[in-house]
């Protein structure tokens, strides 16, 4: 465990980061690691895959939902419930997302609850970085942490990131959730201990 103050100042380092990079970049990362993780074995198998929609300066997601679908995979997409935790609900294309809180666009299907994550056989959960210990830095709501905590310890879960977002050592706490993998644009699928 290492000093959680330190965490805010990453945190600030990477947003800043994330926000100069320029759109055009943004598009040419979101479509990488669309590709590289449309590869990976446990996704091209799965049946289930818990995901996220893509906010703000995050590599966007809405082109890897939309292959996924497409494919038939069923994704669940969480709606953020009053007291922080992750509900889920199943994606049904593009016009089946809503504004919800926080500048999230929501699945508009029944809520299938918080447990449903447990169903997934690949989650893909949003990071601000990634460590080489699989040590996920989210956004600080423990949103994520509490989700991840209800997922098998044999289901991969992967962070998807920039590529100076993978690096070798973060600060974490005891309920900080790993992440058995990473996406980046140039170095693509990356297992973690």
């Amino acid at each position: 465990m290492q000093d959680i103050g330190s965490k805010t100042g990453h945190r600030a380092e990477l947003l800043a980061r994330r926000s100069a990079m320029a759109p055009q970049d943004r598009s040419a990362a979101a479509r990488a690691i669309r590709d590289a993780l449309l590869g990976v074995p446990e996704l091209e198998m799965a049946g289930t895959v818990a995901a996220y929609v893509a906010i703000g300066a995050e590599p966007d997601t809405r082109g890897l939902l939309f292959a996924m679908w497409k494919r038939g995979t069923y994704v669940l997409l969480p709606r953020l419930l009053p007291d922080g935790d992750l509900d889920w609900a199943s994606y049904e294309g593009p016009d089946s997302l809503a504004p919800g809180p926080r500048g999230l666009l929501e699945p508009t299907e029944p809520a299938r609850g918080t447990g449903a994550i447990a169903s997934a056989d690949v989650v893909i959960a949003p990071a601000l970085a990634v460590d080489r210990r699989g040590v996920r830095l989210g956004r600080g709501g423990g949103s994520y942490d509490r989700a991840l905590a209800r997922v098998g310890p044999a289901i991969l879960t992967v962070g998807l990131i920039y590529d100076d977002e993978l690096i070798d050592e973060l600060p974490f706490e005891p309920h900080d959730q790993h992440v058995r993998a990473a996406v980046t644009p140039s170095g693509g699928f990356v297992r973690l201990p």
